[in-house]
């Protein structure tokens, strides 16, 4: 069983990597991945006429950095809070405002939950994660 400082918001290193709009592209990238036993605990892809963007948070980012830069990819290495959040209506909207009342905006995110599960990953990159961090995790304690 997970103890409570394992489910609390963290920041983690995310990396976003360029990847030719093809397919077969992330399947790649996905095989390089499971081959070198590195899971992949959050993924958003955005597109262009010309490239994408995959964003993931992954179980080794330092490992999976060397196997991307080996084959030639453009990676961006950034800090982003992983946040186990209730998956239940209004849990965004109360993270969302605790992070606007201290004036921290949120870049992006992206987030994923089965219907049926109780809780969802949350990962949101935000212009001062160290702040964010604190107040996030001063909120779960009042939760």
């Amino acid at each position: 069983m997970a103890t409570t400082d394992q489910l609390a918001p963290k920041i983690v290193h995310q990396l976003a990597v360029f990847l030719e709009n093809k397919p077969g592209a992330l399947a790649t990238v996905c095989d390089a991945l499971a081959e070198a036993k590195i899971n992949i605990f959050g993924l958003s892809v955005s597109d262009t006429t010309d490239h994408s963007v995959v964003r993931m948070v992954l179980s080794n980012p330092d490992r999976a950095m060397g196997i991307f830069e080996e084959h030639g990819a453009l990676i961006v290495e950034s800090e982003v809070l992983m946040i186990q959040n209730d998956n239940k209506p209004g849990s965004l909207s109360r993270i969302a405002k605790a992070l606007a009342e201290k004036k921290i905006n949120i870049d992006y995110g992206y987030l994923a939950s089965m219907p049926s599960a109780k809780k969802g990953l949350l990962i949101l990159r935000v212009t001062d994660a160290k702040k964010a961090l604190g107040i996030l995790k001063k909120l779960d304690q009042v939760a």
